[in-house]
């Protein structure tokens, strides 16, 4: 399989805050590369989302803003290309409204949600959170909530699904994002 795993962290409840963002590269069933930055969300932090992901305001007063980064990932979100994250609603909601809050154009893009397979292909799990999912695979896991590892937890959980269900288990939950 080819893909990328996304994962954001937000500021605030808005989902134009990004705050955090690490992309993980797949190829051929196989991480190859990885990509995370903080972001300068621009907007103000609540203490609820500092308490989840740990980042604060001072710790992004000189990250860029997501204008400067999103010419580095934009070739990864194109109709051909396939994004998963765990629960991604959110995580595409927040891509898509952060694009439209800097006026750059909203591509569109294959999408797989993980918490989604989980629920279709695993659903003897007592719930579905990607440090549940991740431990019933035996995915490390240590530092939940941060975008970088959620993300890895993220692609090595869809490798492990397609390699125990087989690809075509997978198909029926694919999506194309709307432009």
């Amino acid at each position: 399989m080819d893909f990328i795993a996304m994962d954001f962290e937000t500021a605030n409840r808005q989902r134009a805050s990004a705050c955090s963002l690490a992309i993980v590269v797949v190829e051929h069933d196989q991480v190859t590369d990885s990509f995370y930055t903080l972001i300068n969300p621009e907007t103000d932090f609540e203490p609820q989302n500092i308490r989840i992901h740990g980042i604060r305001p001072a710790m992004v007063a000189d990250a860029p803003t997501f204008p400067a980064v999103w010419p580095h990932i934009q070739t990864f979100f194109t109709p051909q290309r396939l994004v998963t994250a765990h629960n991604s609603p959110f995580d595409v909601s927040v891509l898509r409204r952060t694009l439209e809050r800097y006026d750059l154009a909203v591509p569109q893009y294959q999408v797989i949600d993980t918490a989604k397979t989980a629920k279709r292909l695993m659903p003897e799990l007592p719930n579905h959170r990607l440090d549940t999912v991740s431990a019933a695979l035996n995915i490390p896991l240590a530092h939940h909530h941060h975008a970088l590892a959620d993300s890895y937890a993220c692609a090595r959980i869809l490798l492990a699904q397609a390699s125990a269900f087989g690809p075509q288990a997978l198909r029926p939950l694919l999506k194309l994002t709307a432009a």
